[in-house]
């Protein structure tokens, strides 16, 4: 298989599985509760499966790196990396559904962001109370319902490996968990407290919640996840880190590039959204560094006010542009871009890996969406 496409297919094929499971058991329960299948399904159809395809050309690493040899095309060896690439898209997508309510997101991919979907209903279906926190509460049930989803994905690809590489994965998990949510918190945390913090330490904390937030989870544990399953030994696996890390810290930067530049009808989300959520990023750190007191001072009034208008995200967007801040950003991904190639070209993996896991770090660093 030197497509992922195939493989791809499998993932979702088997979240459809998942959905129908739950669109079957949930009414048992209450005809109600099948709202939730709903609002799940929204979140797991689409999206570029980054961490799938990640998860499979790790996987293949592993299993054709060295003296390592396994029958990569047989439906039993790839079912467990099945079940790896869909636990990690159903922990996105939890991540995802908490992360809209924390950020306050209307929209996701074009569709109402989870909790709205849920205040919908309760607007719709005339209930009491605060639709609001209808829409919140239940949001969050969908995304620990998502997480439990996701462990038993990756409970059946850890019962597919010798008891060594098992807790070898486990322990990767534990840390791709931990990273993620301390890395959220610490978004959330700047984005409230950045008064507090130095104009010294200002780009440091930006790269931080870029590392832990999204690099490490997003593209450093889904490669790493994939090669454990393949037998990959320490020396791979850390050579694997060297090439994913940089490249997960690109994808983060241009993430946020298309938080503030994007095309709406492109993005699924509206334009400059982040400047309204206030997001504390590499980007505004870089250009509040490069400013001049009196931009500074405006970036500062400006940027997490929920009202702002077309006019005021143009005139900001302006601004980070004038002051070098993009053109940086842009040469932290080609930095960044350049070092996990590098990393790729010195690691000896299988040709056909090699040449897939190129493709990716296109697809990851030069994108509209």
């Amino acid at each position: 298989m030197n497509s992922t496409s195939p493989f791809i297919d499998s993932v979702a094929a088997r979240l459809g599985q998942l959905v129908a499971q739950a669109h079957r058991e949930l009414p048992e329960i209450a005809t109600d509760a099948d709202a939730l299948t709903a609002v799940a399904e929204s979140f797991l159809t689409g999206g570029k499966r980054f961490r799938a395809r990640l998860a499979y050309w790790g996987w293949r690493a592993g299993t054709t790196f060295g003296d390592v040899s396994a029958d990569i095309d047989s439906a039993s060896a790839l079912d467990h990396v099945v079940s790896l690439a869909t636990g990690l898209e159903l922990f996105h997508a939890a991540a995802l559904v908490h992360d809209d309510i924390i950020d306050k997101s209307d929209t996701r991919r074009g569709t109402p962001s989870a909790h709205r979907q849920f205040e919908r209903h309760h607007v719709e279906g005339r209930f009491d109370g605060s639709a609001d926190h209808y829409g919140k509460s239940s949001a969050i049930l969908l995304g620990d319902l998502l997480l439990s989803w996701a462990d038993d994905q990756f409970l059946g690809a850890a019962l597919s490996v010798d008891a060594q590489s098992a807790q070898v994965f486990r322990s990767e998990l534990r840390t791709m968990r931990s990273d993620v949510t301390a890395g959220q918190f610490l978004d959330n945390h700047d984005s409230v407290a950045w008064r507090n913090i130095s104009d010294s330490d200002a780009i440091d904390r930006a790269q931080r919640v870029v590392i832990y937030k999204s690099a490490k989870y997003s593209v450093e544990a889904p490669i790493v996840l994939g090669a454990i399953l393949g037998g990959a030994q320490p020396p791979l696996i850390s050579a694997l880190r060297g090439f994913a890390l940089p490249l997960g810290f690109a994808f983060q930067l241009r993430d946020d590039l298309l938080g503030v530049f994007g095309d709406e009808e492109t993005t699924g989300k509206p334009a400059g959204d982040d400047l309204r959520e206030g997001k504390r990023t590499v980007l505004l750190a870089i250009a509040r560094q490069r400013a001049d007191r009196a931009t500074v001072t405006v970036l500062d009034e400006l940027i997490g006010d929920p009202r702002l208008e077309p006019a005021q995200i143009d005139m900001l967007r302006s601004t980070l542009v004038a002051t070098g801040a993009v053109q940086q950003i842009e040469e932290l991904i080609a930095t960044s871009r350049d070092r996990s190639l590098r990393s790729l070209a010195e690691m000896g993996v299988d040709s056909s890996v090699e040449r897939e896991l190129s493709s990716l770090v296109d697809a990851i660093t030069i994108r509209a969406v």
